[in-house]
């Protein structure tokens, strides 16, 4: 059985998916389903807001997002970017091993159902302009400022 629960954020509504074990989804968009706020869904609103506020920098949560093989090898692949840095989707289909796939992992990237947990911020294009996000450019920048130390404004 799959539950969410939507929260206020610094970034707007999200919505929280989870099952009785694992981090399903985390979208801007409301899903169908039954609204209930598990103890993984708070722990996941929990970790959200401490890094929203600065005070973490990694998530520990039990993931399950819903893939490709390809994609869930990209997703693995943002898991490994550190924080504060980026990469290119180029140096991305590098670090899998492909690296003619920068289009498939631009593609993956944009599937990336678990938004923020696994940073698909933190990719950036070739020239190094911020490139599309599910929450808009605008919360990319603002994801990739607080990584940076920057104050996180509203």
């Amino acid at each position: 059985m799959e539950y969410s629960y939507g929260y206020d954020t610094v970034i707007g509504r999200l919505y929280i998916t989870a099952d009785e074990e694992n981090l399903l989804r985390i979208s801007f968009d409301a899903p169908s389903g039954l609204c209930k706020e598990t103890a993984l869904i708070k722990e996941t609103f929990k970790q959200l807001s401490e890094y929203f506020s600065g005070k973490r920098v990694e998530f520990n949560l039990p993931l399950a997002p819903s893939g490709t093989e390809f994609q869930k090898q990209v997703w693995n692949a943002l898991l490994k970017i550190p924080y504060g840095e980026t990469r290119s989707y180029k140096e991305l289909a590098q670090i899998i091993g492909n690296e003619k796939a920068s289009r498939a992992v631009g593609m993956a990237n944009n599937k990336n159902p678990l938004m923020i947990v696994i940073p698909c911020h933190r990719v950036i294009g070739a020239n190094g302009n911020l490139t599309g996000y599910a929450g808009g450019i605008g919360v990319k920048k603002r994801l990739l400022e607080l990584e940076s130390g920057k104050k996180f404004s509203k």
